[in-house]
Parts: C-alpha cells; structure tokens; sequence
C-alpha cells in the first residue's frame, strides 16, 4: 500500500524481544557473557532444592518426603534474571525452572523457546558457550529433570489443535532441541564438530565444507584419512575432536532399523495414522531400492503432517511428530544414494523430496495444494522446454520458501543474538543444511543444469559449482567493486559504483550499480521497480551462492543480467573490448530527463478537496499519487477515502518565507546551492567533494523546514478541511501524510518510494509536524542521490501532499497489469502481504501472476512474521503472523482481475491519455473489501529492455523444443 520509512524502526525498536523492553548495550552484553565463559559457574549463582510446597532448601538439605518430590538445579545469576526482566534475553535457560506458557512465549512470538535453540546451537560450536566451564558445574542441570519437564511441556503444548495448525514448522524443530525422548540430534553435532575443526585447523575446510552440503557415509573414510595424514601437525586436541566427530558420524549414518519406529507409535496402534506407519515398516523394513524407500518416506511424511490433528492425544501426537524426524533422517542418509539417469528420474526425483520437505514444514499444505499438479507433470513421454523451464521455477520455488521458513521462524532472534555474539549467524545455514531442502537444493540444480544446456541459457557466476540456483530480475549491466554482505544490510552505507550481494537488501537502499540478493522480497517493492526502472541488474541467488562468492569480496567484476534472466558475473580481466566499451566515460546529461515543470502552477494556495482533482492536475497542482487518486475516486468512488490535497503553491508559498539564519528566503537557499554546485564543477572539482557540498547544504535546508513556521491562515483551512471533508476535527482522526512531487511518475522515471509517508498520524501537533517532514524529505541524502542519477534538473522539485484517512487493511499490495514474470502483457502480476504497506516495502509478499485466460500460479508465499495494523490512536501495531493460509482468497483474485480489466478499458479514456503501456496499482483489502490507494504508468529502463548488449548475450531459445522424458542426464 503505502512506503513506510519507519519499518525499519518498528523492526528494532517494536519487535517481541525488545517491546516494552530497555535496549541493551551490545558491548557490555558481550562482557557480561565472556565473563561467564570463564565462571566455573557459568550463567547461574548456586544450586538448591525445588520442593513441592514451593519451599528452597540448599543443596544438602533435600526436600523432605512430607513436601516433596522436590528437583535440584542451579538458580540464575541475579544479572542473567535482569537481562531476562529488563531486554528479554535468556540466558542458560533451564526447563525445570520454568513453566511451560512462559517457555512458549506466545505473546513475543516464541522468542524464548528460540532463544534455548540459539543457545543449544551456540554451545555445539563453541564449547560450552556460555557455559564453557560451567557445563562442569555439577547438579546445575539434572538431564532427568530436563527431559522430564520437556514431556510435560509437549503434553501441555500438543494439546492445542492450533499450535500445530499455525506453528507446526516450529514445534517440530524444536524436537531436535528439547529432551523429551532420550535421542542426540546426530547431524547437528557432525557439523558443528567439523566447522570447530576447520575453525581451528584451516586445512579441514574443504572437508567440513563437503560434510556441510553433501554427507554421506563415505566421508567417514575421508575424515579418517585426513587424521591419519595430517597425524604429525594434529595437537592432542584436534585429534580429540576428530574422533569425537568421527564417532558422531558412525552414529549418523548408521543404517535405521525401520523396525524400531514401531516402539515410538506404541500409542498409535489401531489409528488410522499408526495403521499407515505399520504399513510402512512391513513393506520398507526390508527394502534395498533407494528410490522406493525415498518415496515411501517421503509419503509418509506427508500423511503425518496432513492427519496429526485428527489424533487428539499429545502423547500420540509427540510419537507422531518424533517418527516425523526419524522419518527426514532416513530421507537425508538415504538420497544420495538416489542417482537419476534420465529426465524423468530427475523430476520424479525433486517432486518425491518436494513432498518430504511438506512433510517435514518446510512448505505449508496449501502450497503443497499450489505447486504438487506442476511438480508431478512427469507422467508422460516428452515435454516441450518451456514446460520444464515451469518446473524448474517452481521447484526452484520449493528450495526459496523451504529457507525463507527457516528465516522467518529464527532471523529475529538470529538477529538479535548476533549483535553480541557474532557466531549466532550460522544457526540458520546450519538448519537449512540440516534439512531435506539441502538435498532438494542439489536435485534442482542438476535440473537447472540439464536445461540450461539444452537451452543454451547458461549462467557465468565466477567459478561457483551451482551457477543454475541463480536466476535474473531485471535486466541491466554493471562494472564495480563487488561487496558480498554476509550479515545484517542495515548498517551498510553503499555506493552507487559498486555491486552489491545481500541476504536482503536494506529497506531504504541508495543508488547501487548493481545488486543480488537471497532473499529477493518480492519484485514489485519500491526497491525492485526502481532498480528495474533505472537499469540496474538485479539478480535472486542462493546462500550457498552467496557464500561461494564471498572470497570475490572487493574485487572488481562485470555483472549483467540479460533479457531473459540469465546472468553473468566475471573478474574484471576476464571482460571483452565490446563490455568494457559500455563503460567509456559519457556526458553527464546522457539518458536522463528533465522534470516538467512549464505547467505548474504555484499560485494554488487553498487545499483541495480530493473529489475536485483529477489526472489533469498532476504535475500542475500537485504530484500525480493526488491526481490519480482524485481520477479513481470519480471512477470508483465507493473504493476510494475522502481525501484533502496539500498543492505545491503551499509549499512554495512557505518556501519563500525568510529562512532563519541565512539571508534569503529557504527557496533562493536552495537555488544558491545548485548555481555553487554547477561553479564548483566548472572548475573541475570532483563530484564527489560537489556532492559532499550539496548534502551538508542539504541537510541545513532539512533542519530549517523542519522548524519552519506554518502560516496561521494555513492551519485554520486545515482544521476547517478536516472536519468538513474528513469529517472529524484534526486530531481526532488518524491520517496518511503521503508525500507526492512533480518528480514521480514521468515517462521515464518512477520515483517510487523515494520520499517520506507518515502513517497513521492522529495528534494535531504531528499532523502539523508531519506536514514540515515531508515537504523535507526530497531533500534526504537518499532521495537526492536518485534523482542525481537520473534526472537533469533535480532542484526543480515541488512537494505536494496528499492527506487520506487511514484504513486499517487486513492485507495490502500492489497489482501490475502485466505479467512481469510470465511476459506476457495481458496477464497481471500481484504481490501482498498483511497489514499495512509491507509489499511495497520488498517484504516476503504472497505473488501471483494471474493469467489473462483464466487461473493463476502461486509465484511466492509470503514469509513475513510480522506485520503492521493501523489502530484508531495512530501508529502502528505490530502483529504476528502464521502461514498455515494464504493471504488473498479466491474472491480477492477474481475481483482483481475483473478490476484490471475495468481500469485497461477506462482508465486511459476517462485521462483522455493515449499511455497504452502497463499499470502499477496499490490496494487493500479490509473484510473483503477492495481499497484503492495508488495507480501510476509502471516504468521499465527501456534501454536495458533494448540494449544491443543485453539482446547479444540473451539465447535464443526454442521453447517449443520437445525433449524425451527418456533423455538421459549427461
């Protein structure tokens, strides 16, 4: 819906762990735990007798028989209980000392049951972690205890038909870290054991590295291999360590009796599900074929998953979930020894592990509903390449979101651990590794590969081993430093003539030559439309992708993304004369584009009633989300607020008032500065130290509208407006301030995003302060640097705003009426998530492409645990989110697409406009009930579209070729 420039904030300040918590200091937190490193106590102050009466007696003093049973474990650290009370951070948690609903920690999304994996995590790979020697401190930690109260836990948990409806990915990963059963997470500790290896002897890595994305049993062999030849330089430590790991993989790939999952469904006999696991085990106790026991496992996984809540016992339920995890072991051994030979293998292959990583949670069943009909398409005997180009996509798709559930169940907590513990960064990579998504990774670039070949679309990414997992957005070319961002984005001040990989990019990103990320968010964020409206490539990868290129860090590399999405990504030695010719030194005016401004009218200086403006006023008294605004309130009034429209001739009226300090007016300031900038270049003085001036200027001209004057006849219109046009008083109605200049929206050139909203503003004071912020905000270093790079007369910006009544939608995005990713003009391209402005803020968001002839294709589901709400006392509410449903329903699809037809046939006949090219819409829905917020021409760089360049390096490629299923891989 709407650009929130303070989803940043919310994320950091307003997230579970910190809401209504004291931030902490990350230094002294960092302190605080190395000091407990080296406490032989650890995090914890003594131990004590917990008696049944709620009595604490000491250690040699046991609960007597009359008040007991009691338990014996240590008592925190009086700081630990502080850091727990005042940040919401746990430290050393003990399941005996704590009751189950504060474990499960629902109001803050789960943050401490998280927080225990963390730390479970972090001790694997770093001796103890905080418990370093306090691990020693005999009695702290009673394992019968611990596992005692890890039962009770899950019987309290699995009683809740909707713990395992909307959390089940949760709950189940939680298993591998909870006692409950007496079993040891095998893999987990093989590949901490290998990474603290490495860590220490650099020489491992190429086999931690290999035990990390491809283990099989064989690698026991190597690991003793490795001992035995580096024997003369291993310390007695290393050498513990490499026994200690060469044990824990005996123990890993040590075949599973499939006979023995019968003792953990004891409960289950005579249920429909325990009938299925008997089944099961009678007809794969036995089996030697890997592919039958892959699919048989993977069905069953599935079949677990579908009709767990069927079962309403939480001890059968805990036996369900616990075979669950037996069940994706057995897979994760077993299917490297699955090697397809033919085509059809290969898909039968991806879709068998497809279904395994439902099962497991990875993907939610109604995902599963979305995908299952284009992965199981192999019952035939050829295929043309465009039908296998689909289920490349989608399979590619299953590996996406099968990661994004790992991040957007762990990334908060991830995030927040991180900042005082660095090593925490690795406990997602570490969960998807551990999981079948790694296999299934595997299986869909050896897809990617084959078609890649036959399609001739092949991609050049360095000398990484998996280049198909990377896949184009936006065509484009680049030439730069290459800076690969393994951590958080958010602190990263770039460059506009570097390249940059990201996990994710940062939600306010300035001008960059070039970009990749993992987590793409979705492709009609402001960030995604401006890249592609500018031309710059941009490109979706994999974390192993990125990781595989972080040694190319700071070198300097070629980057282009064709036509077609294929990409290439070499070192600067490596390019030809003809792309080291695109970047010959051009004139500063080339390709860009001069703000209309011979039509503008600055002597409006009454506000305007929303329902009186329409298309023909953008650029003229006000910016265009006003003017199509007002157009889409004539057309389709019931889906449109009232509205009030502040006009440039306001702001510029206010512009030429005295600007305190200085002797002019704040406009002739601003006219001062670009005449001082023009003489600066003009004596060949770098651009650099000429942007460097024009931001400081900027940042005076910011800090003095910002404290500026309104004009008293001004504020009584306002106040007069409010109530007349809004219906209420100002201040006692929530708004938008959503800023709209003459720069959006041209031919050329989008603008999206660029400027400050304010939302959900009620107070009369910040309505008043709001209106100042966004007359400012063109001025920010971020905005200015956008329209430097594209436009060539930048200070000709006037601010008009637009004032709408907020409305507290269930779910909002954006519709483009085109098919970005099918290419063809006449289907739609729909991206949503819930609340309040989270898809165009390159949120995880819920995307379509609805075909103009009927049906839909689930492009992505959105992977956003959080969500804004907008309640009546202004601000934001923060939710959280589960992913057990889609966003948009039926109905919603099928009123957008009849909307998108009605705006097609009127909308160009209504602005007596000959545009004939695609739209970008902003919606909302709120109780099914379409809002309409933004339309706008979507902007493509033509010039990527057409370059000469780009058309060369984009294959020709038959879709209709036909390949035999039979056709053998290599």
């Amino acid at each position: 819906m709407i650009k929130y420039i303070l989803i940043t904030y919310a994320i950091l300040f307003l997230s579970p762990i910190a809401n209504g918590q004291k931030k902490w200091d990350a230094d002294q937190l960092k302190k605080q735990i190395a000091e407990y490193k080296n406490d032989i106590r650890g995090p914890y102050k003594d131990i004590r007798w917990f008696c049944g009466d709620g009595s604490v007696r000491l250690p040699k003093d046991p609960c007597p028989e009359n008040i007991g049973p009691g338990v014996q474990h240590a008592r925190y650290k009086d700081a630990v209980l502080a850091l727990g009370k005042d940040h919401h951070i746990y430290l050393g948690q003990l399941l005996t000392y704590t009751a189950a609903a504060d474990f499960w920690d629902a109001e803050n999304d789960h943050s401490r049951l998280k927080q225990y994996q963390l730390d479970k995590y972090l001790r694997s790979v770093d001796n103890g972690w905080v418990n370093q020697k306090g691990q020693f401190y005999r009695g702290a930690v009673q394992a019968e205890d611990e596992e005692a109260s890890g039962i009770a836990f899950y019987k309290w948990l699995l009683t809740k038909d909707n713990v395992l409806k909307q959390n089940f990915f949760l709950v189940r990963q939680s298993l591998k870290d909870i006692p409950h059963s007496g079993d040891d997470n095998f893999a987990q500790l093989m590949r901490s054991q290998s990474k603290v290896i490495a860590d220490e002897y650099p020489a491992f890595m190429e086999l931690r590295v290999k035990i990390h994305g491809q283990p099989e049993a064989d690698d026991i062999e190597k690991v003793k291999a490795f001992r035995q030849k580096n024997r003369a330089k291993l310390n007695t430590s290393l050498n513990q360590k490499l026994n200690g790991l060469i044990a824990t993989m005996t123990n890993f790939f040590e075949p599973l009796d499939i006979k023995n999952l019968g003792t953990k469904a004891a409960a289950l006999k005579s249920t429909p599900l325990g009938n299925t696991i008997d089944d099961y085990i009678s007809k794969n106790s036995k089996v030697s074929d890997p592919v039958q026991l892959i699919v048989e496992t993977s069905n069953l996984l599935l079949q677990i998953r579908q009709g767990i809540l069927a079962e309403k016992r939480p001890s059968s339920r805990l036996q369900l979930l616990d075979i669950s995890l037996k069940l994706e072991e057995l897979l994760f051994k077993n299917v490297p020894n699955w090697q397809p030979q033919t085509l059809k293998q290969q898909l039968q292959k991806i879709e068998t592990l497809a279904k395994g990583a439902v099962g497991a949670g990875y993907l939610e069943l109604w995902e599963w509903e979305q995908i299952q009909p284009t992965l199981s398409k192999f019952d035939t005997e050829q295929m043309t390449l465009a039908q296998l180009t689909t289920i490349l996509e989608t399979a590619r798709s299953t590996v996406e979101w099968s990661a994004a559930m790992v991040k957007a169940n762990y990334q908060e907590e991830v995030n927040t651990y991180s900042s005082f513990e660095p090593k925490t960064y690795g406990f997602i990579d570490d969960r998807i590794r551990g999981s079948i998504a790694l296999h299934l990774g595997k299986s869909v670039g050896d897809l990617g590969d084959f078609i890649a070949r036959e399609s001739a679309l092949v991609n050049t990414i360095m000398d990484i081993t998996n280049p198909s997992t990377v896949r184009g957005l936006n065509p484009g070319y680049a030439f730069g430093e290459l800076v690969v961002v393994a951590g958080s984005p958010e602190d990263i001040e770039v460059s506009s003539n570097k390249i940059y990989i990201f996990r994710k990019s940062p939600s306010d990103l300035k001008p960059v030559a070039g970009i990749a990320t993992v987590a793409e968010g979705n492709m009609v964020s402001h960030v995604q439309l401006l890249a592609r409206n500018l031309g710059i490539p941009n490109a979706a990868l994999s974390d192993e992708n990125l990781q595989s290129l972080l040694k190319y860090s700071g070198q300097n590399v070629f980057y282009a993304v064709s036509n077609k999405g294929n990409v290439i990504l070499k070192p600067e030695s490596q390019m030809t004369a003809q792309e080291r010719g695109l970047f010959m030194k051009k004139n500063r005016s080339t390709d860009k584009i001069e703000v209309p401004i011979e039509k503008i009218r600055l002597d409006q200086t009454q506000i305007l009633n929303l329902r009186n403006v329409d298309a023909s006023d953008s650029g003229e008294l006000c910016g265009p989300k006003a003017a199509n605004l007002g157009q889409l309130k004539k057309m389709f009034s019931d889906k449109v607020v009232e509205g009030l429209v502040i006009p440039f001739g306001i702001f510029r009226e206010h512009m030429d008032q005295a600007m305190p300090g200085q002797n002019d007016s704040y406009w002739q300031f601003l006219k001062t500065m670009f005449a001082n900038a023009d003489e600066m270049r003009s004596k060949n003085i770098s651009e650099a130290e000429v942007e460097n001036f024009q931001l400081l200027q900027l940042q005076i001209l910011r800090d003095a509208i910002n404290k500026m004057d309104l004009k008293a006849e001004f504020i009584t219109q306002l106040e007069r407006d409010f109530k007349g046009i809004l219906g209420k008083s100002l201040g006692e109605i929530p708004v938008f301030l959503r800023s709209d200049t003459n720069m959006e929206d041209l031919k050329d050139f989008t603008g999206a995003g660029l400027n400050l909203t304010l939302f959900n503003v009620v107070d009369k004071q910040k309505i008043l302060n709001g209106i100042k912020q966004v007359w400012a905000s063109p001025y920010t270093e971020r905005s200015f640097k956008w329209r430097q790079k594209y436009l060539l007369n930048p200070e000709n910006v006037f601010p008009s705003i637009l004032v709408i009544p907020s409305v507290d939608v269930d779910y909002s995005g954006v519709l483009i009426t085109k098919g970005i990713n099918s290419g063809n003009e006449k289907d739609l391209t729909v991206a949503f998530s819930r609340g309040a402005g989270g898809a165009v803020d390159g949120q995880s968001a819920e995307t379509y492409t609805i075909y103009d002839k009927g049906g839909y294709r689930l492009l992505a589901p959105a992977r956003e645990t959080y969500y804004n709400s907008l309640p009546q006392t202004g601000g934001t509410g923060q939710q959280t989110a589960t992913f057990e449903k889609a966003v948009l329903n039926e109905k919603n699809i099928g009123e957008i697409r009849e909307f998108a037809k009605t705006i097609r046939k009127t909308l160009p006949k209504e602005t007596k406009s000959d545009y004939d090219g695609a739209y970008d819409v902003e919606l909302g829905f709120q109780n099914d009930k379409l809002w309409l917020f933004q339309i706008r021409p979507f902007v493509e760089n033509k010039k990527a579209l057409s370059s000469e360049y780009l058309e060369s390096i984009t294959p020709k490629i038959d879709s209709n070729k036909e390949l035999l299923l039979s056709t053998r891989l290599q």
